[in-house]
């Protein structure tokens, strides 16, 4: 039996994206090719507020974050750490053989614009990496004003995750000056992983000029050498890539704000239920993520048995991440999700708990 998915990616993907992903086969240095392509890079750059470079990369975001690394980082890299996926980052960047240093804080607190002034103020570094929406943890650290910070640093590129938060709430890449940012399409895009969309601004395409090791599958040279052709270094996943142009037709459909807007909407409700029920949540007001929400286990409920008789009924349910497993859930509530989508299955948690 499907189950229908309310954990945080991949998500539920809507039956014209997989009617698109159908689309007869192309050739990826044909003519065809590269008109789609194009068709796509022209809709991000729309999305993510940028004239820059946007390329497409067959691969989880995870390739990309790997392959920034060793494109960008030269003499040392801060990497900003608040959940699984920012310490995994770590770790991938000291695997790539990169002097790197682990800048934690406590799962579920934020990375502070203060926290990232104090560290780049050392002078030690030339690169960060910083993850947006922590999905481990439900924290959405304060993107803008930690921007404002990175400013200050001209020196210091800026490597940032947004897997889980772009298209769900307005990042205006070139105003917020950001040099490389990361996603991947299974989370608030709503398509079926394997895609990755990565930015490079000329200060990031200038320091992987100077970098060696930097590898051919994500060398970021080859990219911006290809995108001249509209098209990618390697063959790419032209299904995806036909499910990704569907997509942002229909978000362009649906318009920036107004998705936005449904984005917070689902999280208030979604955040009204947790506190009605009489569960914690872990991040504090400020920092809760819009695209999911890490609810404590405060009345010592059973998750593993609740998720065992969601998934009876035809839910997919999160009853937690890494170290918070059994002490937290997660409900997404991104991508094309509804109102309605969200009521039904709160309902089934109300009266399986009841």
């Amino acid at each position: 039996m499907a189950k229908k998915l309310f954990i945080p990616g991949p998500i539920e993907v809507a039956p014209e994206i997989l009617q698109a992903m159908a689309s007869p086969m192309i050739g990826h240095r044909m003519p065809e090719y590269a008109t789609l392509h194009k068709g796509v890079t022209d809709k991000l750059k729309e999305m993510l507020f940028t004239r820059g470079k946007v390329f497409l990369a067959t691969s989880s975001a995870f390739g990309v974050m790997e392959g920034a690394v060793r494109n960008l980082v030269g003499k040392r890299c801060a990497n900003f750490c608040n959940g699984a996926f920012s310490d995994k980052w770590h770790d991938v960047t000291r695997r790539c053989g990169k002097e790197a240093d682990a800048i934690k804080v406590e799962w579920g607190e934020p990375i502070t614009p203060e926290l990232v002034d104090a560290t780049l103020s050392t002078g030690k570094y030339d690169s960060i990496t910083l993850i947006h929406n922590e999905t481990s943890t439900g924290v959405m650290s304060p993107l803008p004003e930690i921007a404002a910070v990175l400013r200050k640093y001209p020196e210091v590129v800026s490597i940032i995750d947004t897997v889980s938060s772009m298209s769900a709430l307005k990042i205006p890449l070139d105003e917020l000056g950001i040099d490389c940012c990361i996603f991947g399409v299974q989370k608030a895009l709503a398509l079926p992983p394997g895609l990755a969309v990565f930015t490079a601004s000329a200060k990031a395409l200038e320091r992987s000029k100077t970098m060696e090791g930097r590898g051919y599958y994500f060398d970021f040279q080859e990219f911006a050498s290809l995108d001249e052709k509209d098209n990618t270094p390697s063959t790419p996943s032209i299904s995806l890539i036909y499910a990704l142009d569907c997509q942002l037709v229909r978000i362009f459909a649906e318009g920036l704000e107004a998705r936005w807007q449904r984005h917070l909407d689902l999280a208030e409700y979604v955040r009204g239920w947790v506190r009605e029920r009489g569960f914690d949540f872990l991040a504090a007001e400020p920092f809760r993520s819009i695209t999911l929400t890490c609810a404590v286990n405060s009345r010592n409920v059973d998750l593993a048995e609740l998720k065992k008789k969601l998934g009876e009924r035809g839910y997919a349910f999160d009853n937690g991440y890494g170290k918070l497993k059994g002490k937290t859930f997660r409900i997404a509530h991104m991508g094309d999700m509804q109102l309605a989508d969200l009521q039904d299955f709160t309902a089934q948690i109300d009266d399986i708990l009841s």
